[in-house]
């Protein structure tokens, strides 16, 4: 697997962001929209193995919301640990978060 470039790694955050959004959407309606099918498209030669991509569009696209649910989020899950472990995405703290301290060394009230 390559190195992903600061290019590529937007390009991939902005499509995780789409996956996820279609996530949260998922329990209400479809979400096979061109949108989501791009953003697919996009991950395929960061993911190592298929099966998470297709597995998400074949869910997007049922039409029973709990089946949908289940297997988008599954997937999801899927896309986005095979784009950690293949050092392409990390996940960035939204802006309203708290961002974890980092370690101090065990030095207390320095």
């Amino acid at each position: 697997m390559r190195i992903a470039s600061r290019h590529q790694r937007i390009v991939i955050a902005l499509s995780v962001h789409i996956l996820r959004t279609a996530v949260t959407r998922c329990g209400e309606r479809r979400v096979d929209r061109p949108d989501v099918q791009l953003a697919l498209r996009t991950l395929l030669p960061f993911c190592p193995e298929r099966w998470p991509l297709v597995l998400y569009w074949d869910a997007a696209g049922q039409e029973n919301e709990i089946g949908r649910a289940q297997g988008v989020t599954a997937a999801f899950n899927g896309i986005v640990r095979q784009l950690r472990r293949a050092g392409c995405y990390e996940e960035v703290p939204s802006a309203g978060s708290t961002p974890t301290p980092p370690e101090t060394g065990g030095r207390h009230g320095a």
